[in-house]
């Protein structure tokens, strides 16, 4: 270990020193010129040990768009556990007999914002890339695999483990004609979309549409089903076959790095269902907020009327994103769901061809006039910076994507100072 005296320890401290006003020098007129009025973007940075090097409006409150996601998946892994799992389950009223369910099958959902068939799954992902899926393919297997060939009733889907309130009040309406989201269910497949491909189209009713993917994907196996695709809650009755999700690590993976805003609502209801008064979008908040707290994580500033971070009232400061980051670290569940800047998920096409490409790690967010940008950048020592960065009442989206190149920029080329071989001084030589 280098002694606390040593002078290779006081050059190590004039290189952090001299980095950290640099950067500050770089990072002040980047924020001087937003483009927004003065107070509306906050930016905080933290050099590698920890030192806060940069403070901007860390305490205001400002829209937050996805890195809301951030404290979402914070309560998620701490309330549900990084090994979890949703389930879903195929049920009948009584067990089958040579082969043959006498009655209705039924779908039971359990909040799975990755159930998918294989051909969603292939271009659900960020940019339509493949994304991690529960395969109803697999499920359907499994029903077949229990010795099923004839099913008298029909394939009923039962989402009855969360309430039926498939979109936010507050939400612009665009974001389902546009496929930011689909329906929120127990009980979704595919997004909760019938259609993806050229547009989104929602599906009307999510676990009737969930029932009728799991008919023709038994009717494709050889399985008999005399009745239409609909929905109700199960009787009770055994269960015949069930999926579990990929572990909760993963399904947060997904959330951030592809920006799933189906998934945070999903995580929200769980939360309400599991800890507070019913699967509700208001119940799974309180739950979230809670959740924060108890990790000693700041809530001062946080409004939320959804998880995902779509609502327009939701605020989040600097300071809480700088807490939900530390409290993780860039090797924990958060860090290791952010996308990477040239890589993948939200990131996957920015910062290419400059020196940050592959050194970001970050939760992106973006609104009409907001820009967000929460996490680690490597600095050119190797090891990482921390920041958090939100923007609002931006003129346009060019602005926010010129704010965040600034930022990121000096963060990558940090500490822009002389080594520390540099300035140590050169030994003895011998006369």
């Amino acid at each position: 270990a280098t002694p606390v005296l040593s002078l290779r320890r006081v050059s190590d401290l004039v290189t952090a020193m001299v980095g950290d006003r640099r950067l500050a020098a770089q990072l002040g007129p980047a924020m001087n010129d937003t483009g927004g009025p003065p107070g509306q973007a906050c930016l905080s940075v933290r050099n590698p040990d920890g030192r806060t090097v940069f403070a901007r409006n860390t305490t205001v409150a400002l829209i937050p768009a996805s890195t809301m996601k951030l404290e979402t998946a914070t309560a998620a892994m701490a309330r549900l556990g990084s090994g979890s799992h949703l389930t879903t389950e195929v049920r009948a009223a009584a067990a089958p007999s040579g082969g043959t369910v006498a009655g209705d099958l039924w779908l039971v959902g359990g909040g799975d914002p990755l159930l998918a068939t294989n051909d969603f799954a292939q271009v659900a992902g960020y940019h339509g890339q493949p994304r991690l899926s529960s395969s109803m393919e697999a499920l359907a297997d499994r029903v077949v695999a229990a010795g099923i060939r004839r099913v008298d009733g029909r394939v009923v889907g039962d989402e009855s483990r969360y309430d039926t309130q498939r979109y936010v009040p507050s939400w612009n309406p665009s974001y389902a004609t546009l496929g930011e989201i689909g329906p929120q269910s127990a009980l979704t497949v595919n997004g909760g979309f019938v259609q993806w491909r050229p547009q989104a189209v929602p599906a009307p009713a999510p676990a009737t549409n969930a029932a009728a993917v799991l008919t023709t994907l038994l009717e494709a196996r050889g399985v008999t089903v005399a009745g239409e695709a609909g929905e109700g809650t199960s009787p009770p009755g055994p269960t015949l076959a069930t999926l579990d999700s990929p572990v909760m690590a993963d399904v947060v993976r997904v959330m951030l790095q592809e920006s799933d805003n189906l998934a945070a609502e999903l995580l929200v209801k769980e939360l309400g269902v599991r800890f507070g008064a019913s699967g509700t979008t208001t119940a799974g908040l309180a739950v979230v907020k809670d959740s924060l707290a108890s990790l000693a994580l700041p809530v001062e500033g946080l409004a939320s009327a959804d998880g995902s971070g779509l609502d327009r009232s939701d605020r989040l400061t600097c300071d809480s994103l700088q807490a939900t980051l530390a409290h993780s670290g860039e090797g924990g569940d958060l860090g290791r769901g952010m996308p990477v800047a040239g890589r993948d998920g939200t990131l996957a096409r920015r910062f290419t061809g400059t020196a940050a490409a592959g050194k970001i790690k970050a939760k992106t967010g973006s609104l009409q006039g907001v820009t967000g940008l929460s996490g680690w950048a490597t600095a050119r020592d190797g090891r990482p910076m921390q920041f958090a960065l939100l923007a609002n009442d931006l003129p346009r989206d060019a602005a926010g994507t010129a704010l965040q190149d600034r930022v990121v920029a000096a963060l990558a080329a940090w500490p822009q100072a002389p080594s520390p071989e540099e300035i140590s001084p050169l030994p003895a030589q011998p006369r």
